[in-house]
């Protein structure tokens, strides 16, 4: 058999499986999504947002992308943060980088890759800021990981930096902002980070929004 028709008749026994424990429940799931987490992970396939976490379908409104990476003029990123955040209104936000993860030990490298160069970049920026903690790593594979762990930091605070999340934790005091790290070699998952409203960050990073335009949310990004 072909390996893309296994997926489908796959598909066709979980059906079935959900079903049988609940015959409303496609029904049910079709009528709306109340997501309570904004997951931002990399694309990685051995890291399946709902497969670490446990979770089921209509929990976690998930963007993955390479080395999960938060970069200020990713359209696609923007909308999805813009929705999940002013529409939806997630409480939280994960950000989700993993040991192993293809995306930094290719940034570590100096191989010529074509276009993927041009996203790499924003992991090389996350070394040069700390050239000279990495540097000192002498282990080339604790160098490695510790650049997986200071990456997925720095996302954070490139979330924390956005217009979308600063209104919004002007205007309900909501999401927190969470950095996890995920183990290939153990499954277990990790928290690195975390920023809630009213984290003190550079200044220069911060808006000042007077109340009327922190009212009307669904503006964007700008």
């Amino acid at each position: 058999m072909e390996s893309h028709k296994k997926l489908l008749l796959a598909n066709q026994a979980w059906v079935q499986d959900r079903l049988s424990a609940d015959a409303h429940y496609f029904e049910s799931m079709a009528k709306d999504q109340k997501p309570e987490f904004l997951w931002i992970g990399c694309s990685d396939s051995r890291v399946p947002a709902e497969e670490v976490t446990g979770t089921e379908p209509g929990e976690l409104f998930v963007h993955r992308n390479i080395a999960n990476l938060v970069v200020h003029t990713d359209m696609n990123m923007l909308s999805v943060l813009q929705y999940a955040v002013e529409v939806l209104k997630v409480k939280h936000i994960i950000v989700c980088g993993h040991y192993g993860c293809g995306g930094i030990k290719s940034a570590l490298s100096r191989k010529p890759l074509g276009l993927i160069n041009r996203w790499l970049q924003h992991i090389k920026d996350v070394y040069r800021i700390y050239s000279r903690e990495l540097d000192a790593i002498a282990d080339d594979k604790a160098r490695f990981d510790r650049l997986v762990e200071l990456n997925t930091i720095e996302q954070v605070q490139n979330l924390a930096q956005t217009s979308i999340v600063q209104r919004a934790w002007k205007a309900r005091n909501q999401p927190v902002i969470h950095g996890w790290l995920y183990d290939l070699h153990t499954g277990r998952l990790k928290e690195l980070a975390q920023m809630g409203p009213g984290t003190r960050q550079d200044d220069i990073y911060m808006f000042d929004y007077p109340d009327d335009e922190v009212s009307g949310a669904g503006k964007g990004e700008r």
